[in-house]
């Protein structure tokens, strides 16, 4: 069995990469390695791959004739590669392209891989809005420009599944952490300032957010169950997270325990769009995978702070 792994290189995209291999298969990743995060980071995460014996490429998935480069034999495709986030640097054009139109781009060579048993859209909990607690058969209510491209992007590929085209589901993820987190999300940045003695910018109110926060491996082996039993789900859309939630100022004090040192905090404005809280419900995943997320918050964040700890000190 044959896997293409799109957004290899980044933070979610290569512990996936990882788990599809130590579970017998062949693996190929394509990362646009974008200059949205320090490019370094990426590397450090595709040289990690590369040792493993997976097969890494750099392409943009924007561009049409880059697909020219890849094989059409695939017997799944995870599509992890997104404009991440909620970020004032980025434009609603750069959400747009690589949230939809890549997507389309890469639904469109799918149709070439004439084995392809499943596409798999990897989506997010922020497709639900402000308020992200809620089962899958609820109304999406996006509030931010990150939100609406990555809806627009699960129904271009639902689309697919609805008319028949490809057999195709789409994975909504909450709040995921861990060690090879992007260096502009919470646990990383929060950790790089405890260590380094700088201030860390908290968005106004937003210790009071609620969070089910995810520890990476546990999302990970979520979508290797979905490969598995790929035949049931079909045009499935479902929930992976986390059932415990944790105010964000509780993650705060447990690195604060953890590396014995007070983070000091600079409160900046808020930011549009964020989430208010994400608690993630996991029936359906239960019911159809036998998805049981069994990591502490405590328990990630060490194996996030030696994580840390490794690659830069």
């Amino acid at each position: 069995m044959k896997a293409l792994v799109t957004g290899a290189a980044g933070f979610i995209g290569s512990h996936a990469a990882e788990r599809l291999q130590k579970g017998g298969l062949q693996v190929i990743g394509i990362d646009n390695f974008s200059d949205y995060y320090e490019v370094a980071l990426k590397e450090l995460n595709a040289a990690s791959l590369q040792q493993k014996g997976i097969t890494l490429q750099k392409m943009d998935l924007r561009q049409t004739s880059d697909y020219d480069n890849l094989p059409t034999d695939f017997d799944f495709i995870l599509h992890f590669a997104a404009q991440p986030g909620i970020s004032s640097t980025s434009t609603f054009e750069e959400y747009f392209s690589n949230n939809v139109i890549a997507t389309q781009n890469l639904l469109e060579f799918a149709h070439k891989n004439k084995n392809l048993k499943h596409f798999f859209n990897i989506s997010t909990s922020s497709v639900y809005g402000l308020e992200a607690t809620f089962p899958e058969t609820v109304a999406p209510k996006p509030a931010s420009w990150y939100g609406v491209s990555k809806l627009a992007g699960e129904q271009l590929v639902l689309a697919e599944s609805r008319g028949k085209k490809l057999k195709a589901s789409s994975l909504r993820l909450f709040s995921v952490y861990g060690p090879r987190e992007r260096p502009e999300k919470l646990y990383t940045k929060l950790i790089g300032c405890a260590i380094k003695g700088t201030k860390f910018p908290l968005f106004e109110g937003s210790e009071e957010h609620l969070r089910s926060f995810t520890y990476v491996g546990d999302i990970v082996e979520g979508v290797y169950k979905a490969v598995v039993q790929h035949a049931e789900l079909d045009g499935e859309i479902i929930n992976l997270g986390a059932e415990d939630e944790h105010k964000t100022q509780e993650g705060i004090w447990l690195v604060e325990e953890l590396l014995g040192k007070k983070v000091e905090l600079e409160v900046v404005p808020r930011r549009p769009g964020d989430q208010f809280r994400t608690l993630a419900n996991i029936q359906k995943a239960k019911k159809l995978l036998g998805y049981s997320p069994t990591t502490s918050l405590k328990e990630g964040l060490e194996l996030q702070i030696n994580w840390y700890r490794e690659n830069f000190l």
